[in-house]
């Protein structure tokens, strides 16, 4: 659809949904005329969940998703003169033509062209019958031309029918985007399948059957109808993000998409499958950039499922369930009805073995949601592992189910109810039409789970660090050495006094009543660390926040490092990883990496190192040669990259850890290599909660904030030593009262408390889905195309040839690096 780029204050990447959707469904998979007319009494009941602009009688977007008709095709395509041959399976593709005759036509042809070459072949086409007088001006004025496409099927056995089609549309897709054949962005094939049909428009849910004649036709039946009512909440409504989407019809807020977007970047150069003929490059991008996050959760899901695995098995791996700190329980195999329960169960070993595999194939896509998917042979449902969208359902006792956003939705005599609840969060309501029966949560997920031995892969391939043997550690900085890296890395009274001292000693940051004070880092006279130009993100569309205390149900920091394989295979060696505690290490733990090999495990220490000598300039060639010694170390078979900063002198300065991190992060992505291994970060400049998020936000799978723990660590005659050479030298000291600690407790301690609270305000609960981009927001475009190219910046702010002098003006011998103020480990 005609889409509006960034200008002023616009940005698109905001788009968010917050909605209604609901479904009915025949148990005994009966089609029927009812259940239509009941999809669209559920849709007009949903009205005050969707939203309309200045005109009143332009929606944000409204549809139905219903089984093919095939009575009902046939006979349109009798009454057209089309020969689909009796007993020869056909598909119906809904699709959006611009308006233009030259560029409606050219779109035909590339999607004809795409269907003969995977050997199908196009019947006719169907002017499908609308009335624009119910639609709005505003909508009318960017509505597309409307055509059915019928193809017959041959060639291929009906299990490959529906991977074909998507084979098909993605071809067209690409073709009509990259050709310039439709400039405004009018094409959008709203389903192509053997299966469902999607029926939906920008339209207000009233419309919808009066601008679709077919809606009305008495012969259009099915056993399924899911509908869905759109309130747009930050982005412009348009015809092709109406939904229900090919599969699913979502309300709520994907909070980590850029991330899942950027990290199935990442995984583009592994994803191989031999159920798709003539490879998976030709049809990427999978996921379509620019689109809604609801867009985007259905071209994942599409791709999971069509790649092989079930509606279930896709919804599993992308909106797990809270399962790290959940009580174990054996599994019952004769365990039935948990569709009725009235909370979540608690979960087996087994099912707990799933989720921790399938997290090192793809990351979960996190926020509130209540997402409804159909293939045209299930329906069902899901929540969010907070369970924060609202879903209720009823089973009638002439086998109907209807489930929606809120109950009322459809008038069923108290004598007609068979049950009713609420859904769990992470449960899922699955009504199966082909077994004819309401298949329950425990059963679903057992079946999954069941699938390989999932448990002894992860005993026998996963490695926790805690576990490992204790290699080597550097020994720890003190003395005029600790005061000389403390000025380097711009450390400071106030920093440590308020920031440091209160994680050591409480094991958690600091919270003050008078806000944050500090001036922006883009407009300092001083030489802020990179960390400055960044501020926290918000669940915008969300509340309230996460509480992590009260809730830390669904909240973990468990974190794996390692190389990541294909998506699509399940064997073994894809959970070959390492796994940590949490993301924040100290230099115990660091050793330890270092030395591991255990077979697989191959580390590699980068320095990010460069002479001052090289001026201003020298900063983009030593990011250059940094990357491509990652990349020559990837290449050379090391899978554990270690980004390190230490060795600062008189003569030497590090890239700043977040520009260093972020630029072999996309290096990487863009050479395709970023997950043939995992990046940790060891650095002196990290020590607020702030950096360490950043970091993970940008890559890192760990980060060892070594000058900051050492602050805290060692025994206290140590400090008082530091204390007296300070004070001889006129310098303030500040006092830190630390226990002797042996690992990474600064921030190790702070991070459940603190780090969670970062991750809840964003509606992040694992964080592995922090990660990249973080969920900040930088002051500064060009700083953020230098530092990452997926992470949007909402002012000018500061530009990178300004970052390159302050980083030679703030170097270790010169006395304008906040002398006099620098924070000593003491007691």
């Amino acid at each position: 659809m005609p889409q509006t780029s960034w200008t002023g204050l616009v940005d698109p990447h905001h788009g968010r949904d917050a909605c209604g959707v609901g479904f009915v469904a025949d148990i005994k998979g009966v089609k029927s005329r009812d259940i239509v007319d009941d999809g669209l009494e559920i849709l007009r009941r949903l009205s005050h969940r969707g939203a309309c602009g200045a005109d009143a009688e332009t929606g944000d977007g409204a549809g139905i998703l219903l089984q093919l008709p095939e009575r009902w095709f046939r006979a349109e395509a009798a009454r057209l003169g089309f020969d689909l041959a009796p007993n020869r399976r056909f598909a119906v593709g809904q699709v959006f033509l611009p308006p233009g005759r030259e560029e409606r036509a050219a779109c035909e042809a590339i999607l004809e062209q795409a269907i003969a070459a995977e050997g199908q072949r196009v019947v006719g086409w169907r002017d499908v019958p609308i009335d624009p007088a119910h639609v709005g001006q505003v909508a009318r004025d960017v509505m597309p031309v409307i055509r059915q496409v019928y193809v017959r099927m041959r060639r291929v056995p009906p299990s490959a029918w529906e991977r074909t089609l998507y084979v098909i549309r993605k071809l067209a897709e690409n073709r009509v985007r990259d050709g310039g054949a439709d400039p405004r962005g009018y094409f959008h094939v709203a389903s192509l399948s053997t299966e469902t049909i999607v029926y939906k428009g920008l339209l207000l849910p009233r419309q919808l059957p009066l601008f679709y004649a077919d809606l009305r036709a008495p012969e259009l039946t099915s056993a399924i109808a899911v509908v869905h009512s759109r309130f747009s909440t930050n982005t412009f409504p348009t015809w092709d993000l109406a939904q229900p989407f090919r599969y699913i019809a979502h309300n709520g807020e994907i909070n980590t998409l850029r991330g899942n977007t950027n990290w199935m970047q990442a995984r583009k150069s592994q994803l191989k499958s031999a159920k798709f003929s003539g490879g998976l490059e030709r049809l990427f991008p999978i996921i379509v950039p620019g689109k809604s996050d609801s867009a985007q959760f259905d071209n994942m899901v599409e791709l999971l499922t069509l790649g092989g695995r079930t509606l279930p098995h896709a919804m599993m791996m992308m909106i797990p369930e809270a399962w790290d700190a959940r009580e174990d329980q054996p599994a019952d195999p004769a365990s039935t009805g948990s569709w009725a329960a009235s909370a979540p169960a608690a979960i087996d070993e087994d099912r707990k073995s799933f989720y921790r595999y399938a997290s090192s194939l793809v990351e979960p896509w996190d926020g509130p949601a209540a997402i409804v998917f159909s293939d045209g042979q299930l329906v069902g449902a899901t929540l969010d592992r907070n369970g924060l969208r609202p879903a209720r359902w009823t089973v009638t006792t002439d086998d109907r189910v209807i489930l929606a956003s809120e109950t009322g939705v459809i008038d069923v005599p108290p004598e007609r109810v068979r049950a009713k609840g609420r859904l769990q969060p992470g449960m899922m309501f699955v009504v199966d039409t082909a077994e004819r029966r309401i298949v329950d949560d425990a059963e679903l997920k057992r079946e999954v789970a069941g699938r390989f031995p999932y448990r002894k892969w992860l005993a026998k391939n996963v490695f926790d660090l805690e576990a490992l043997d204790v290699g080597a550690a550097p020994p720890r900085i003190t003395g005029d050495e600790l005061m000389r890296l403390a000025r380097a890395h711009g450390y400071t009274d106030e920093c440590v006094g308020m920031l440091v001292e209160a994680m050591a000693t409480d094991g958690k940051e600091p919270v003050g009543s008078m806000g944050n004070d500090a001036p922006l880092a883009v407009l300092s006279d001083h030489a802020p660390n990179l960390f400055a130009y960044f501020h926290q993100l918000f669940a915008q569309v969300t509340n309230p926040a996460i509480d992590p205390i009260r809730e830390a149900l669904v909240m973990s920091l468990e974190t794996t490092m390692g190389p990541d394989g294909n998506t699509f295979d399940e064997t073994p060696e894809q959970c070959h990883q390492l796994r940590l505690r949490g993301p924040v290490i100290g230099t115990r733990d660091l050793a330890k990496i270092r030395a591991v090999h255990e077979g697989v495990f191959d580390p590699v220490t980068l320095s990010l190192l460069w002479p001052i000598a090289d001026g201003p300039d020298g900063l983009a060639a030593a990011v250059d040669r940094l990357c491509r010694a990652a990349a020559a170390a990837i290449d050379d078979g090391h899978n554990l990259l270690i980004l390190s900063d230490r060795g600062v002198d008189a003569r030497h300065i590090a890239i700043p850890s977040l520009l260093a991190l972020s630029a072999v992060q996309q290096y990487l992505v863009t050479a395709g290599t970023r997950m043939q291994a995992g990046l940790i970060i060891e650095t002196a400049e990290a020590r607020e909660v702030h950096d360490i998020a950043l970091l993970i936000g940008y890559g890192a799978a760990a980060v060892s904030p070594y000058l900051a723990l050492d602050l805290v660590d060692g025994d206290r005659r140590a400090r008082r030593d530091d204390v007296e050479h300070a004070a001889q030298r006129g310098q303030r000291v500040v006092l830190v009262v630390a226990q002797p600690l042996e690992r990474a407790e600064l921030v190790a301690i702070a991070e459940p408390d603190r780090g969670l609270q970062r991750r809840d305000r964003r509606r992040v609960p694992l964080v592995e889905l922090a990660a990249p981009p973080p969920l900040v927001l930088a002051a500064g475009r060009q700083l953020v195309r230098v530092v990452a190219v997926a992470r949007r910046a909402e002012s000018a702010g500061v530009a990178h040839d300004r970052l390159d002098a302050e980083l030679v003006k703030a170097d270790p011998g010169d006395p304008r690096r906040r002398a006099g103020e620098v924070a000593v480990d003491q007691l």
